[in-house]
């Protein structure tokens, strides 16, 4: 295994659908170079709706202000369907009531980064929102997916009741539009490759490959 190694940034929001298809994709890029590159991966915040009200609000409404009608994200979510199936993710769009503001999940992935669950937690934040439906706007809903994978349950409702990584979170946004970043999944690979989209296993692991070697 190289000593060297990579570094891998990911901008994501929890409610994009394609995130957790990129992070699949990723997964399985990395699975293929485990003897050739040690990666770090880290997630990085970016808000889709970053005006959206605290608690949230009613999914239906939301989705026809963003496409007009319904039908429009129909047809994304039957291609989506199928792609989750390839990708091992059972999508069940039609449990999801309310489209969360994801500010405090990204804050509570940014914890957990502390605590090296951050891994764990996203991949958990993802399944409770797409798989089961789960409000994760909502506080307690967060401590207690986050404590399913290992976390200290009353310390993350200490964290989230405070205003630590507020501004640390908001920083790594910040730092993710300047870098002209307009849509998520968004990966930075040591700094210098970029790739945006949720790009077939392949295409990661040439940039993986391609960046180690730049190193």
């Amino acid at each position: 295994m190289t000593d060297r190694g990579v570094t891998i940034e990911v901008y994501s929001d929890i409610v994009c659908p394609w995130c957790y298809v990129g992070k699949r994709r990723l997964e399985r890029a990395l699975s293929e170079l485990k003897d050739a590159v040690k990666a770090e991966v880290t997630w990085r915040p970016f808000q889709l709706n970053p005006t959206m009200p605290l608690d949230g609000m009613d999914r239906s409404a939301y989705l026809k202000a963003k496409f007009g009608i319904l039908e429009a994200f129909g047809r994304m979510e039957e291609q989506l369907l199928a792609v989750g199936a390839d990708e091992r993710i059972p999508f069940a769009f039609g449990k999801i009531q309310r489209t969360p503001n994801t500010f405090a999940a990204h804050r509570l992935a940014w914890y957990a980064a502390q605590q090296e669950k951050q891994d764990e937690v996203v991949e958990a934040f993802f399944r409770a929102y797409f798989v089961d439906g789960k409000n994760i706007g909502d506080l307690k809903t967060l401590a207690f997916v986050a404590a399913e994978v290992g976390m200290n349950q009353t310390e993350i409702e200490t964290f989230l009741a405070s205003e630590k990584g507020v501004v640390e979170v908001k920083v790594e946004e910040a730092a993710g539009r300047r870098l002209g970043i307009r849509g998520v999944p968004y990966f930075v690979i040591n700094g210098t490759v970029a790739i945006s989209g949720a790009q077939p296993s392949d295409i990661f692991v040439s940039a993986i490959q391609q960046a180690e070697k730049e190193a």
